[in-house]
């Protein structure tokens, strides 16, 4: 992958010409169109403006040296893992969902959760609104509505009573 082109492995291989919207871990919605098809897959071009293509320049980088030159992780925010885990996930249409905080930060948190409402779908996490941006195989990450300015207000607004 680089800021101008990626190739995807998929089930499908696509039709060339085809626009594509993937939401990847790391880099957020990226954008384009099938180019050709490969074995496995196909190649997609980028479709971004030359701020975008810098920042996803810069985070490439960052992924492909991160482990080699024992970088810290890129967050905006230190996450800690809450005191209380256990909390209570509502979806806008009322269905609540148990869920454990894996960990949490000013600006977002860690969910395990057995569902995975779509990308930008807007939740709330205890009495905190949030939005999911990424999923991972035991839950989702979200991003809540406003950040916080401390640690210990999210976790008090993380629980239900």
């Amino acid at each position: 992958m680089s800021p101008g082109d990626a190739v995807v492995i998929a089930p499908v291989p696509g039709i060339v010409g085809e626009r594509i919207i993937a939401y990847l871990d790391h880099l957020g919605r990226v954008e384009g169109t099938i180019l050709s098809q490969v074995d496995g897959g196909f190649i997609m071009d980028i479709a971004a403006s030359s701020r975008k293509r810098d920042k996803m320049a810069a985070q490439l980088t960052w992924l492909a040296n991160k482990d080699i030159l024992n970088l810290p992780e890129d967050r905006r925010h230190e996450r800690v893992v809450p005191d209380i885990r256990h909390s209570t996930v509502v979806l806008d249409d009322g269905r609540r969902y148990n869920c454990k905080i894996i960990d949490i930060s000013l600006s977002g948190a860690a969910v395990e959760l057995d569902v995975r409402p779509a990308m930008g779908t807007p939740i709330t996490l205890g009495r905190m609104r949030a939005r999911v941006v990424r999923h991972f195989q035991n839950g989702v990450a979200v991003e809540f509505a406003a950040a916080q300015e401390m640690l210990t207000v999210v976790q008090q607004n993380l629980r239900m009573n």
